[in-house]
């Protein structure tokens, strides 16, 4: 596996134009909607469907886009509940979780 980035590096490598190269693909999916290049971040966990973190951030950027049916179901897939908190909040707390 890739070695891990933590999250003070991880916000750090915002400002740069691209993701640091050791992120796994949630942590890469999460960096571009930290940058808000949504599109770029669904594209990646799209291609991996069915795996629970990568479902976890799809049902996080349905929410963002405002598409909540689509949002509930992806939650569902993550065995997860969609969060009564900001874009910003949940996008931090994914960050929390999946970046250490």
């Amino acid at each position: 596996g890739k070695t891990m980035v933590d999250s003070k590096d991880f916000h750090a490598s915002l400002k740069a134009t691209k993701p640091p190269e050791r992120l796994n693909r949630v942590q890469q999916a999460l960096w571009w909607a930290g940058r808000r290049d949504w599109a770029r971040a669904h594209e990646i966990v799209q291609k991996a469907e069915g795996t629970r973190d990568c479902d976890r951030v799809h049902a996080f950027l349905h929410r963002q886009e405002g598409d909540l049916s689509n949002a509930r179901y992806w939650y569902r897939q993550a065995d997860a509940r969609m969060p009564d908190v900001s874009i910003q909040e949940e996008w931090t707390e994914l960050v929390r979780l999946y970046v250490r």
